[in-house]
């Protein structure tokens, strides 16, 4: 049974910030803004200041002049976010890029890292060593990745049977469906904050593949939709949210 995440995933002030902060353009908020948005969540000025404090002092967050924003080393975090609800999908003339892993003797570390790295990229994995995607993405793999595998071209005679082995796709429309029905369900704000975290995480695992070897009602672009949406309603929110200034 899927399990809701507005019953399993309470969001902390630290959780509440970092994700204010990853959906914002650039990823600065002022002492106002992060004041009249936590508030939504009864999230006290006492909390957030503690959750702030300790942020800065991990290096999620750094101080500014009015108030704090992302830390440099979490921008690559917020890229991959960025780029998972708004893919630049090209067209597709059925080829696939294989990766076929040729180093040996790498310790599980950086093996774990680069399978990191490779699903990050929407590589799906056909047995162990061996990685594809169709090319209907621009993917610039970094050399922790290209300095270990072969990059190959390939074709196959029947697209929809291996990414049907690469991907779980009914199991990911599944969840992306339960999302959408409990985001028609949340009333309150810090539902659908929950539910919008949840729709992130979520668009991370998408694939983006071309719509030929996609399931009819695919929903991925239905959830981009709805978390757009709620990302201006917090624009209007902290916008034309009318408070005075505490220091945090």
């Amino acid at each position: 049974m899927l399990e809701n995440p507005v019953d399993h995933h309470p969001m902390t002030a630290r959780s509440v910030i970092l994700s204010l902060l990853l959906g914002a353009h650039p990823a600065e908020l002022s002492v106002r803004e992060i004041r009249s948005l936590t508030t939504l969540f009864g999230i006290s000025d006492t909390t957030a200041r503690v959750a702030l404090t300790r942020m800065v002092s991990a290096g999620d967050l750094a101080r500014t002049e009015s108030g704090y924003r992302l830390a440099e080393r979490l921008q690559a975090r917020q890229l991959r976010q960025d780029e998972a609800c708004d893919p630049h999908r090209g067209s597709w003339d059925g080829t696939w890029t294989q990766l076929v892993i040729t180093s040996v003797g790498r310790d599980a570390r950086d093996r774990n890292e680069l399978r990191t790295t490779l699903r990050q990229s929407r590589f799906g994995e056909l047995r162990e060593g061996v990685w594809l995607r169709p090319e209907n993405l621009e993917i610039d793999l970094p050399p922790s990745v290209t300095d270990h595998v072969w990059v190959l071209h390939t074709r196959t005679d029947q697209p929809e049977a291996l990414a049907a082995q690469l991907w779980d796709l009914p199991g990911w429309s599944r969840y992306a469906a339960a999302l959408l029905r409990w985001w028609d369900q949340a009333d309150a704000i810090p539902a659908r904050f929950v539910l919008a975290a949840a729709m992130v995480r979520h668009l991370l695992a998408d694939p983006v593949l071309p719509d030929e070897l996609l399931p009819a009602d695919w929903p991925a672009d239905e959830i981009r939709s709805r978390y757009r949406e709620f990302k201006d309603e917090l624009v209007t929110l902290r916008d034309t949210a009318e408070m005075e200034e505490v220091p945090l």
